[in-house]
């Protein structure tokens, strides 16, 4: 695990300095970022293996900089709020985010979230399928993480492509909440079945009017699936 980099971006020297020591205890190697702007700049030079990035920082704010991340990078990030809203969750998984935690966090659980986040991510890294699902108007890459509608490529975030891809290659299948959590987000994710949700709302804006042949569709008090229409 030494050679595993995590980066923490908050303006609260008495958190970063315990974060810093909790993982480096845990064999981790740490660099600390006090401000959005240092944040992203470290994330490029750095090039972190996580992210635990707090919402509320001076010069850009946590917002901000997952955007920015997103923009270049699919490496997990861990979002850290004092709010706790549903709000803040819903915003920050449109961003992209791979979990949250609310503050005062316990370090234990903390320390598995960040586990769990990077086991995901590692082993979907792993994958060597290739395999490009392909249905009228859309085409889905995995490897390549590549949204194609109309033959054009969209911007979309991780988890949304993983998410889309699943359904989509086990199409008229209809998978609960909690299925899609275990098969997309890993077993161990310690989020809630709404992060489900957002993922699919978000996806909808995107295939809206895309095609007649096929739709992303909610089965009522059961779930989603991928249907491919006659």
């Amino acid at each position: 695990m030494s050679d595993t980099k995590i980066l923490v971006v908050d303006d609260d020297p008495n958190i970063s300095d315990l974060l810093k020591m909790y993982f480096e205890n845990e064999g981790y190697e740490v660099k600390l970022a006090a401000d959005g702007s240092e944040g992203l700049n470290f994330f490029k030079m750095y090039e972190p293996d996580l992210v635990l990035l707090d919402i509320m920082l001076p010069k850009k704010d946590g917002w901000q900089v997952c955007r920015e991340i997103r923009e270049i990078s699919s490496k997990p990030v861990i979002m850290v709020t004092a709010k706790g809203e549903v709000f803040d969750k819903v915003l920050g998984l449109e961003l992209g985010a791979d979990d949250f935690v609310t503050k005062p966090f316990d370090m234990k659980e903390l320390s598995a979230r960040v586990k769990a986040v990077l086991r995901r991510y590692q082993s979907h890294t792993r994958q060597s399928d290739d395999e490009v699902i392909k249905f009228e108007n859309i085409e889905i890459s995995l490897q390549k993480y590549e949204l194609k509608l109309r033959g054009k490529s969209v911007d979309v975030p991780p988890k949304e492509l993983e998410l889309l891809y699943f359904l989509a290659s086990n199409y008229n299948r209809v998978f609960t909440r909690d299925q899609l959590l275990d098969k997309v987000w890993g077993f161990d994710y310690l989020g809630d079945s709404r992060t489900v949700d957002v993922h699919v709302k978000r996806l909808r804006e995107k295939l809206e009017g895309v095609s007649d042949k096929w739709v992303l569709k909610t089965v009522w008090g059961v779930g989603y699936k991928f249907e491919l229409l006659a």
